[in-house]
């Protein structure tokens, strides 16, 4: 290849960014591996090191380790915690990959002379002008620049948290694996002898590894003793701090003394919560009206390629929820207005509503209000 291009791949010790690294090395890139430490509380981020350099030692490729755990505290942790005191429900991964992946691992990745930096994102990049990164066809791609498309695999899409990203960032950012179905990557990993190639995915928040979310936040919160309520108002229970909380939260519920509606059996979700009075409503079932929303009222909008209001779109509110039909409205100042074809279920203020088009391009996103 005339011109190598040079590419820094975050490689979080996991399949799929070792097999990001492994692609385009075979693709003829000069390719450069990167961990980023970020802050971890169980210990797991020095084996996933380990197991990042131990996939560029099979490859062949240099590897360094840079140290964000600092900013990411800053930037991430302080984020999601203070999210959570004001009774949101935020999404640090949409912040870490602002902030950290394509904030700052981008900006040192460019003054060590990359072209581009690379991640295991299952999602897909295309260039208006040459489709690069994109091995589909699509007639409607942005005409202004690049375009974000849901990955071919729809169980594993990640665009979802990709949705602040601009045209500036996009420019230097490849995502190999997003035409591929996870078992394709496992098996290019298998076949190639990574040692990361039966390695389990993480769940939850990557930070706190086995640690629950409520354990994490007990240390920097204060549990104070609230009411629950159910949907008729009533008093049915105590809990330990609104706080903890998450809209639609059905698991981790301190519920066994809690009064259930006389013949009805079915679990509890929490519907509202209120940490200035530090209480929260519960429903009784899935199915309960008061766990619906009919529109959201967005802020910090990020548009990734133009368009104009109204507009018609296909949104998400939570990651891996099948997409929905919806109308992206103009909104006093400089909000926006979703109305949803379909109430939606489980809508949280704090998480990040997504906008894409008919065929599948993402338009932007915006935080729920």
């Amino acid at each position: 290849m005339t011109n190598v291009k040079k590419v820094f791949v975050g490689m979080s010790g996991g399949v799929d960014s070792s097999v990001t690294a492994l692609l385009l090395k075979k693709k003829g890139y000069d390719v450069v591996g990167v961990f980023m430490r970020s802050y971890n509380i169980d210990g797991c981020a020095e084996t996933d090191a380990e197991d990042a350099r131990r996939v560029a030692g099979r490859i062949g490729i240099p590897f360094y380790v840079w140290d964000f755990e600092d900013e990411y505290k800053k930037k991430v942790v302080n984020y999601m915690v203070e999210g959570y005191r004001k009774g949101l429900t935020p999404n640090p991964d949409v912040m870490c990959n602002k902030e950290i992946k394509f904030g700052l691992f981008l900006e040192k990745a460019l003054k060590f002379g990359a072209d581009y930096v690379a991640t295991g994102h299952y999602v897909r990049i295309a260039n208006s002008q040459s489709g690069v990164g994109y091995r589909g066809k699509n007639k409607k791609l942005n005409p202004s620049g690049y375009t974000l498309m849901a990955a071919r695999d729809k169980n594993k899409d990640q665009s979802y948290f990709l949705w602040t990203l601009n045209q500036k960032q996009l420019k230097h950012c490849l995502f190999p694996i997003g035409d591929y179905q996870k078992p394709e990557v496992r098996a290019i990993a298998k076949k190639s002898g990574l040692p990361t190639a039966e390695k389990k995915d993480s769940q939850g928040i990557c930070f706190l590894g086995k640690v629950t979310l409520s354990e994490f936040l007990s240390s920097y919160l204060p549990a104070r003793k609230g009411t629950v309520l159910n949907t008729a108002g009533k008093t049915i229970g105590k809990h330990s701090g609104a706080q903890f909380y998450t809209i639609g939260q059905r698991h981790g519920l301190v519920s066994g003394s809690w009064k259930r509606t006389p013949g009805v059996s079915k679990p509890f979700y929490v519907a509202e919560k209120n940490v200035r009075d530090n209480t929260i409503i519960v429903a009784e079932g899935e199915d309960d009206e008061s766990l619906l929303k009919n529109e959201v009222k967005l802020t910090d909008i990020n548009k990734i390629t133009n368009f104009k209001l109204p507009i018609s779109v296909f949104a998400r509110v939570r990651y891996r929820q099948p997409f929905f039909k919806a109308s992206l409205e103009q909104g006093k100042g400089k909000e926006l207005k979703l109305v949803f074809g379909k109430p939606q279920k489980f809508v949280a203020a704090g998480q990040s509503a997504v906008f894409y088009s008919k065929a599948g391009e993402m338009l932007g996103g915006g935080i729920i209000l």
